[in-house]
């Protein structure tokens, strides 16, 4: 597992209160204006393409440009200052969040939870459609320790299905990966002794294939018959996917598998006021959850100079967390949608980005 958090707080954590369960209220953010571009994780593409879309329907001023170049360039490019907001599938890291300050005004950055979606392993085996796969022999076959797909471990979770002796072909993704972390992050966890590697946004094993991006991964598998890979779920259709052990029982990857797992993840208290990151419980037994799963993050700034790119920040992050963003977003990616307190949480954060007065900012 990745080593704990360092205690990074210098603001006191927001209040239990702000993340009540009311319901939100409709968007009072007003309009804004200006172009804008963002880069990050590509598991959220599809949600941050119906976002973009909803928002400027209604902000018709206002331009945003979206590149799923994967989580890591996603940071990298935020905290270079290069765009309004970065997407990540797992939070900044303590030196990532202490080199914030230049990009965000002598502020800090705050990673906001917007998107929770399964991981799914994917595969191209003819004439099979669905697998049971522990995840020591899904790191076995990540690992190449697992030759062909009618192996006798695979054959044991899998009583009945005819496998073909063809060879297995892992796929991995080949740029900096939020989606990377999370998978290596739960093999780690729950697999120690079939995988030995710490969780990383960089995959660890020189063998096997690879793509840029989810869709890249997605093109390699459907390509190349006898592949396996791991794809955030809203680009996994069409393809062959495998069912998780959890608790003694076989669990298939779910929105609502997803939701469970991240609600019985604690917050990490150790982050600034309104960021909002997650330790996901990756161990749990209970079958009502998918702990293959990642929770991916906005990133923005608790404060602004730029005006024109602060409101529009804070409006987009108001509208995400709207009720019409949510449908949007989970109908386009088929992911979980936020909780009541979560939505609240994210406006409540919208709320608390501080817009430097400009006279002091010209100062």
């Amino acid at each position: 597992m990745r080593a704990a958090v360092a205690a990074v707080a210098l603001l006191p954590l927001a209040a239990c209160g702000s993340t009540g369960g009311a319901s939100p209220a409709a968007s009072t953010a007003p309009q804004v204006t200006g172009t804008f571009k963002a880069a990050g994780a590509s598991s959220q593409q599809k949600a941050m393409g119906a976002w973009i879309e909803g928002f400027t329907a209604a902000n018709p001023g206002v331009s945003v440009t979206y590149d799923p170049a994967g989580s890591g360039k996603g940071r990298e490019e935020f905290l270079a200052g290069t765009t309004a907001y970065g997407a990540s599938d797992v939070p900044l890291t303590d030196d990532e969040m202490k080199a914030s300050g230049q990009a965000c005004d002598g502020g800090n950055a705050i990673d906001l939870p917007v998107y929770i979606s399964p991981i799914v392993v994917v595969f191209d085996v003819p004439g099979v459609a669905a697998l049971n796969l522990s995840s020591a022999t899904i790191a076995r076959l990540f690992t190449g320790k697992i030759h062909t797909w009618d192996d006798a471990e695979v054959a044991a979770d899998n009583p009945g299905v005819q496998l073909p002796d063809l060879p297995v072909t892992p796929v991995h993704r080949s740029d900096s990966s939020g989606t990377t972390d999370n998978f290596t992050d739960w093999l780690h966890a729950t697999a120690p002794d079939a995988w030995e590697f710490d969780a990383s946004s960089d995959w660890p094993l020189a063998d096997g294939l690879s793509g840029e991006g989810t869709g890249g991964v997605v093109d390699v598998v459907k390509a190349t018959a006898g592949a396996v890979a791991y794809v955030d779920a809203s680009q996994a259709g069409g393809m062959g996917t495998a069912a998780i052990n959890v608790g003694g029982t076989w669990v298939k990857s779910s929105a609502a598998g997803a939701a469970g797992a991240a609600g019985l993840s604690p917050r990490d208290e150790s982050r600034y006021q309104d960021d909002m990151s997650y330790r996901l419980d990756r161990t749990t037994t209970n079958t009502n959850a998918y702990p293959l799963v990642l929770v991916s993050y906005l990133l923005v700034c608790s404060r602004y100079t730029d005006h024109e790119q602060g409101q529009f920040v804070k409006a987009f992050v108001d509208y995400i967390a709207s009720d019409a963003g949510q449908a949007a977003g989970t109908k386009a990616a088929g992911s979980a949608a936020l909780t009541p307190a979560q939505q609240d949480w994210l406006r409540s954060a919208a709320n608390d980005i501080f817009l430097v007065p400009e006279a002091k900012a010209k100062s």
